[in-house]
């Protein structure tokens, strides 16, 4: 599989049809990160990535931000190989740093549910921050479960599956630039 944009690509028999091509996810990465270095413009804030899935939107997103930061990672699972949440939450990987009285940014992919976002509250209460905020590319408002505030949003989007830029289907496709949406209509 090319990772060049297409205006739809065929995966394990299903068609999927573009939703955001490379450079509108660029701008919009762009946008969100001038916000953010504006509202953080006196601190230095950790933005955390939560892997796998936001690692290629973290990348980016660091990369525009004009503050100084700092990274760290940590890993969860709600999906395993299927195309919707397990609807449990499993921590894999735990932070490296200390974010005791720190300004945090929790970088997400996206939000489905909200299932994650709400363990990653749950799990950041021991932790003491001074603030968390949650950035997250795409958000499926509609198939949220949860009562939470994402702070920053890059698109939101029917509650459709989706792959590419960092998003997968049973651990593939991240790879591709775009970002594509199962097309259920068939055309």
């Amino acid at each position: 599989m090319s990772v060049k944009d297409f205006e739809s690509v065929i995966i394990n028999n299903e068609k999927f049809k573009l939703l955001f091509s490379e450079k509108q996810i660029q701008k919009r990465t762009k946008e969100l990160a001038k916000q953010i270095s504006e509202d953080y413009k006196r601190t230095v804030p950790v933005f955390i990535g939560v892997l796998n899935g936001s690692f290629l939107f973290m990348s980016d997103l660091i990369r525009y931000v004009s503050i100084d930061c700092e990274i760290d990672f940590f890993k969860l699972s709600s999906y395993g190989d299927a195309k919707i949440s397990s609807g449990r939450v499993k921590l894999l990987k735990e932070l490296n740093c200390d974010v005791n009285g720190r300004d945090i940014i929790i970088v997400e992919d996206i939000v489905d549910t909200g299932l994650s976002v709400k363990y990653i509250e749950k799990l950041f209460k021991k932790h003491k921050p001074k603030s968390m905020k949650v950035v997250s590319l795409l958000v499926k408002q509609d198939s949220l479960k949860y009562d939470l505030k994402i702070d920053y949003i890059g698109y939101n989007i029917p509650s459709k599956f989706v792959i590419g830029y960092g998003l997968d289907y049973a651990q593939k496709y991240r790879n591709l630039r775009s970002i594509y949406v199962l097309n259920e209509n068939g055309d």
